[in-house]
């Protein structure tokens, strides 16, 4: 999925050219706070032009080339995957491609230099000497050798020219130092020799449930074969809308790298098809679900009549041109995005991209809002707190629409969080009441971890977690109270490093004493307890206690109780004290049972 540019106004010089550059590509402005007038602001940039990076956003800087450059290197991995980032100067006559020539820095950087009246500083040599980039084919063609793209380029650029065959693609000098054919056949291409196929063909499939991946791959190969069509020059997977959480269709579209299409069978059963059939029309409510499918998805003609396995079905069609945009509705995906405390910095990159790339957001409002300019101008549902289980059904149901919703969950979702509740209402039997609709129940669920917060407690106070440790959840809202009494004996006499969440709310206020003095009954007094507040974000207050001095009243929803096990230890260092439970290496030095194969 191509995200949206982004462009960076770092101060008022560059403001100007900034929103003309916006203003010319339709898309966001993100100012520096306090030293602009954006209306989306950010505080540091480099952090920010990081986070934008990792998300997958190409990045337009006005600003000075090393101000993105010191952003973005330490995230520098594989240029072929890497979006574009683009310096502009404040005056808008210089505009630099940095990174991203893969994914068209240098044609956008030309688009932003023809809106300024400023130079593109494009050094890509093809695009220099040719004005050409033959790794990134035009829109609706598929290059089936990229790795040949270098040595036919450094032909090219060594003075030989290039014979073009099927329809020319690009403006190069002719010659026959290399080939550049665009063909629908199966071609491996060669060293001197780049082949694109044209994405014209759809590929219309069904199949019983649960049927084998590999079944459903081999008749398509079956297909293809026949048709004498390389993989290459499919455009789009379609099928019945019922099959959208079928693990065959899903792992097909991921083979061949293309997107996956759906419609009703009310859509499907008034399309003409050559091979209709009563048995699958008293099935699914369709005459036809391969050729049908193939034809709605954009094509006009079949070419490759529905082949049938045991299992599968599987068809073929061809359009008049590259089918550049499919029809159809696609599996809607709930990514349930762990943000951690809050500060970008804590925040993976896989989280950011899963926010960048959602149509929605959905979550507790609190949490939207530290995404900060990441959330900006996207649709957003907020729930209160209370409503944990309207926010899941809703981010459940939109994707069932096809939609792809990010659901925002603080610290680790898995954990105390919004994870488990996503595959609980999955779950419920449909003939429940309060079951999901079945497109909701067919949407895709993808989960990301996150910064828990015992985990950013344990980092600030220093290494408590070194050995064994629990979690217990002081809220009898969903667990019943004489459950997390026994859990507190278990964990006490277990001698755990216990993180409480939950500790107190309003109405919650004498289970976190109550937990005190069931420890205290099986270590000692001076365990440390470590009290976390607000972590990792401008509020945050941090502060050790001795286990029998915790008081109630210092603690509140947004604070994590460490309670040391009775080998914790507290130690003064240069700046404060520091906490940790240690693991038993100072036996292991000294020959004990733990010297030999222990795990770490």
């Amino acid at each position: 999925m191509a995200l949206t540019p982004i462009v960076l106004a770092l101060n008022t010089a560059g403001e100007a050219t900034a929103r003309k550059v916006a203003a010319a590509l339709g898309c966001p402005l993100h100012g520096r706070s306090g030293r602009t007038g954006a209306e989306i602001t950010f505080p540091n940039a480099l952090d920010h032009a990081r986070d934008l990076f990792a998300a997958g956003h190409p990045v337009i800087g006005v600003c000075a080339s090393g101000i993105l450059i010191r952003a973005v290197a330490p995230l520098l991995n594989d240029k072929t995957s890497e979006p574009p980032v683009i310096s502009v100067s404040d005056d808008g006559a210089i505009v630099v491609p940095l990174l991203g020539g893969h994914h068209g820095a240098n044609r956008l950087a030309r688009r932003v230099a023809e809106a300024l009246g400023g130079t593109a500083a494009v050094t890509t040599a093809g695009d220099v000497a040719l004005g050409v980039a033959l790794d990134e084919p035009p829109a609706g063609y598929a290059l089936a050798n990229p790795g040949d793209a270098k040595s036919v380029m450094a032909a090219l650029l060594s003075g030989g020219g290039a014979t073009q065959t099927g329809e020319p693609l690009f403006d190069l000098p002719p010659g026959n130092a290399v080939e550049i054919a665009v063909t629908e056949t199966p071609d491996a291409g060669h060293a001197t020799r780049l082949v694109y196929h044209p994405m014209r063909y759809t590929l219309g499939v069904g199949c019983a449930r649960d049927a084998d991946p590999v079944e459903l791959w081999d008749n398509v190969q079956a297909v293809l074969t026949q048709a004498n069509v390389a993989p290459g020059a499919i455009a789009c997977v379609a099928t019945l809308d019922l099959k959208l959480d079928e693990p065959a269709m899903n792992a097909l579209a991921a083979r061949l790298g293309r997107p996956l299409r759906a419609f009703t069978a009310a859509e499907l059963a008034g399309i003409p098809v050559p091979t209709p059939s009563d048995v699958v029309r008293a099935e699914v409510g369709t005459p036809s679900v391969a050729e049908a499918s193939a034809l709605a998805v954009g094509a006009q003609t079949i070419v490759a009549p529905k082949r049938k396995t045991a299992n599968t079905t599987a068809a073929l069609a061809r359009a008049d041109a590259p089918v550049t945009e499919p029809r159809g509705r696609p599996r809607g995906r709930v990514s349930i995005v762990s943000i951690g405390p809050g500060q970008s910095a804590w925040r993976t990159p896989e989280a950011s991209r899963l926010v960048a790339e959602a149509d929605e957001l959905v979550g507790y409002g609190l949490y939207i809002d530290l995404l900060g300019p990441l959330a900006a101008g996207k649709p957003r549902a907020d729930f209160p707190l209370g409503g944990e289980e309207d926010r899941c059904r809703h981010a459940l149901e939109r994707a069932g629409e096809g939609r792809n919703v990010a659901l925002i969950c603080s610290g680790d979702a898995g954990i105390y969080a919004m994870g488990a509740l996503v595959f609980e209402l999955m779950g419920r039997d449909p003939s429940d009441p309060s079951a999901l609709s079945d497109a909701a129940r067919r949407a895709e669920v993808v989960c990301t971890p996150g910064v828990s917060a015992l985990q950013a407690a344990a980092a600030r106070a220093g290494a408590p977690l070194g050995h064994d440790f629990c979690a217990i959840s002081l809220s009898d809202l969903l667990t019943p109270r004489e459950d997390i009494v026994k859990r507190l004996h278990a964990a006490a006499q277990g001698d755990f490093v216990i993180a409480f969440y939950n500790p107190v709310s309003m109405r919650r206020r004498t289970l976190l004493a109550e937990a005190r003095d069931i420890l205290l009954a099986h270590r000692p007094a001076d365990t440390p307890v470590f009290l976390a507040t607000s972590l990792g974000r401008p509020e945050e207050h941090l502060r050790y206690r001795r286990l029998d001095a915790l008081q109630v009243d210092e603690v509140d929803m947004l604070t994590v109780v460490l309670v040391g096990s009775s080998h914790t230890r507290l130690i003064p260092t240069g700046d404060g004290h520091r906490m940790f439970t240690p693991r038993g290496y100072a036996r292991k030095m000294a020959g004990g049972d733990l010297a030999m194969g222990e795990t770490q």
